[in-house]
């Protein structure tokens, strides 16, 4: 967007999507404005956006754009404020504590970390004007991880079709929580199937009756083994998790790495996190925009609120688009 001349005032307007992180928060500018931000640090109930952003909070265009991939790391680790931490190490403790009880810490750590990074990169080929912050993508990748071994481990439960319906059921609520407004559910969507796929891999079991002669006492002998310490079947699965987990990070690392807008290829998408009903709305945040040089003034168009702003780039339509999404909420 060009810069204009003193004798001409320029018009337009823009819209953004709300598609919102884990728990998303319009993401913060550097721009200079004369009048209150809209939204302020809260001791001990919510934090600014502009704060979750320098410490490591998920943003396309940082990420992209300015080459910090290290947020799709950071980003698991914070939160939008005590609630949302209460709930999500709430959600930790009952699930994460039972896996690490069975399989211990470093493989439970590992599924719990791939699968939140799994989540952020779908949710960054998705979210371009919004920031993400929060641990959703990587417990549900602990959710994933579950299934996928009740699935390979079947054999050795008693009632393993109750224990499985049990778990699709939770994971399919929580999916169903995703379609609020707000919440993110393309990393819970990504985290996930990642979790899913990796617990084929890392989760695995041996069969019931193999017995490792290392683990036998001296001059004792294992009465019932086999020959294989796993079933044909879970190295099946394992093999294919393993090329669905490299084939699935590489492609969407390299779609991100090339600024490929997942919403250009998939026009149904963004109902995976916001369906409209009469009791929300999903539609764009719309704002008129009245441009003059580096001097802006904004007008959201659903609620009339209006500010004036500084841009040190007068083109920058992505920090437009935030301020839009800001100004709006």
């Amino acid at each position: 967007m060009a810069g204009s001349s003193q004798g001409e005032v320029p018009m337009l307007e823009i819209k953004v999507h709300p598609r919102l992180g884990n728990t998303p928060l319009p993401a913060g500018s550097s721009m200079a404005s004369n009048h209150p931000p809209l939204h302020e640090i809260k001791p001990l109930k919510d934090w600014s956006s502009n704060w979750l952003v320098k410490m490591g909070a998920l943003e396309y265009n940082k990420v992209v754009n300015k080459s910090e991939e290290w947020r799709i790391l950071t980003c698991m680790w914070l939160h939008a404020g005590v609630f949302h931490v209460f709930a999500n190490m709430l959600g930790l403790v009952f699930i994460g504590s039972r896996l690490e009880h069975e399989f211990g810490f470093l493989r439970i750590a590992v599924l719990y970390i791939l699968s939140g990074i799994g989540g952020s990169v779908l949710s960054s080929l998705f979210v371009r004007t919004t920031i993400s912050v929060g641990a959703s993508g990587a417990l549900f990748g602990l959710l994933g991880g579950i299934l996928s071994e009740l699935i390979s481990n079947w054999t050795i439960y008693a009632n393993v079709f109750a224990a499985i319906s049990t778990i699709v059921f939770i994971i399919l609520i929580n999916i169903a929580v995703g379609v609020l407004p707000h919440v993110d559910n393309y990393a819970h969507i990504g985290g996930f199937f990642t979790g899913f796929f990796l617990g084929f891999v890392i989760l695995i079991r041996p069969q019931f009756k193999w017995s490792n002669q290392r683990h036998v006492p001296p001059g004792y002998m294992a009465t019932t083994t086999t020959r294989t310490k796993y079933k044909t079947y879970q190295y099946i699965l394992l093999i294919l998790s393993l090329i669905a987990l490299l084939v699935g990070f590489t492609i969407g690392l390299i779609l991100l790495t090339r600024g490929v807008d997942g919403n250009n290829y998939c026009s149904w998408c963004h109902y995976l996190t916001c369906i409209p009903t009469p009791l929300w709305s999903c539609e764009s945040s719309r704002c008129r925009l009245v441009q003059l040089d580096k001097q802006m003034n904004m007008t959201c168009l659903h609620n009339g609120r209006s500010g004036s702003y500084t841009l040190e780039d007068p083109n920058d339509t992505i920090e437009m688009q935030k301020l839009c999404l800001e100004i709006c909420s």
